[in-house]
């Protein structure tokens, strides 16, 4: 079909870009040894920080958030080190195939994929750990798979209540920007993210926030590290420089996002996505499907991934929006792909781009046969009707 108007990105990122944004990046490139890029590496590298809620350093990766991953172990960990690992989803499930193929003892605690991370396990785990033989326990906080937001507070008081030293590394590629984060606050030693969800920008940057203890644990850390490796880029940073050649234009457009994120102020940018997050549940409920995620508790603000009935396929009913509508929803990964279908709401995005997403989603569910109440989409704009 020939499709007029723009297209609807509703997949959990890469996310829609702000124009603003776009014409920051196609501006001309200048020298990166330069005093122009000078000013402005000076000022990201302290302009990120409270997206982050720290005061702490943060390394930015010309990379993908899976380059920010083997950054966090390589700074932190040698061989043969032990890590504690959950099965929330499809990203948790390969951060610690990436931890296994780089050497560390993994402990993957087994999850139904449709909650997060239990504190009470974490304590029960690391309170048995006489020994300190665990290094690091590894979270996602936002399961991008799943739709599934582990409580990473609850997680540093287990931590603590047990007693143990284990560094504490978090996934927030698709929460930060989008849902609270605290990294100071929380305890966490390295938070791991990407620029193409929360942060607006297309893929292309990604980020280790690192607190003191990991910034120590790196100095005796012994896992092979030269690119990711946080000292020369942190050093280059002091000067407003990187040691090697940057994303220089994904930079410009992260000046441009972070002012964005700060106009708005984080508390309304977080009120905004759970809003929309609440509005996109009621819909579900409305059509008489299922939230994979059970705990309300753990409802991310950033996404929904939806259960279908069985004898109903996932896949289908992303194939025929897309063909009817041109909208692009998230498909079901690992465990649930053909299961589910995901619809982001994070990042850019506004009220009637949600009542025109869930339009196309009530269209589409409706053209596979998927039995639904057609009360859904009102169930939505009803929440959207609140201020």
């Amino acid at each position: 079909m020939t499709h007029t108007g723009r297209h609807f990105l509703q997949i959990p990122g890469p996310t829609n870009c702000p124009d603003e944004v776009l014409r920051a990046i196609s501006q001309p490139t200048i020298d990166h040894r330069g005093p122009e890029f000078q000013e402005l590496g000076s000022h990201l590298v302290e302009a990120i920080k409270p997206v982050f809620g720290t005061t702490n350093p943060v390394v930015i990766y010309p990379a993908s958030g899976t380059g920010a991953w083997e950054a966090a172990l390589v700074n932190t960990l040698s061989p043969g080190d032990r890590v504690l690992c959950f099965e929330t989803g499809h990203f948790a499930t390969l951060w610690q195939d990436m931890a296994t193929r780089l050497g560390l003892e993994v402990d993957f605690v087994p999850g139904d994929w449709r909650h997060g991370v239990d504190p009470e396990v974490v304590r029960e785990k690391l309170a048995a750990d006489t020994g300190h033989a665990v290094k690091a326990v590894c979270c996602v906080h936002n399961e991008t798979s799943t739709g599934v937001t582990s409580r990473i507070g609850e997680v540093r008081q287990a931590i603590d209540a047990a007693g143990h030293p284990a560094l504490l590394l978090v996934d927030t590629i698709s929460s930060l920007g989008s849902i609270d984060y605290r990294h100071d606050e929380w305890g966490v030693d390295v938070t791991v993210s990407g620029s193409q969800k929360g942060l607006m920008l297309p893929p292309g940057l990604s980020f280790n926030a690192v607190s003191d203890k990991a910034l120590r644990a790196r100095e005796s850390a012994t896992l092979p590290r030269s690119f990711w490796d946080w000292g020369p880029i942190l050093e280059s940073n002091s000067r407003g420089f990187w040691p090697y050649t940057p994303a220089t234009n994904l930079l410009y457009g992260l000046k441009v996002a972070l002012r964005m994120l700060d106009d708005e102020g984080l508390p309304q940018v977080f009120a905004r996505h759970q809003r929309h997050a609440a509005a996109t549940r009621a819909a579900v409920r409305g059509w008489g499907l299922e939230v994979l995620a059970l705990d309300e508790r753990e409802y991310s603000g950033a996404l929904t991934a939806i259960l279908l009935p069985d004898g109903h396929d996932a896949d289908t009913v992303r194939r025929i929006i897309l063909e009817r509508f041109d909208m692009s929803l998230g498909a079901g990964l690992g465990k649930v792909a053909g299961k589910v279908f995901r619809i982001g709401h994070l990042g850019h995005f506004n009220d009637l781009t949600l009542a025109g997403t869930l339009s196309g989603v009530q269209l589409g569910l409706k053209l596979a046969g998927v039995p639904i109440d057609e009360s859904g989409l009102q169930q939505a704009l009803d929440v959207l009707e609140q201020p």
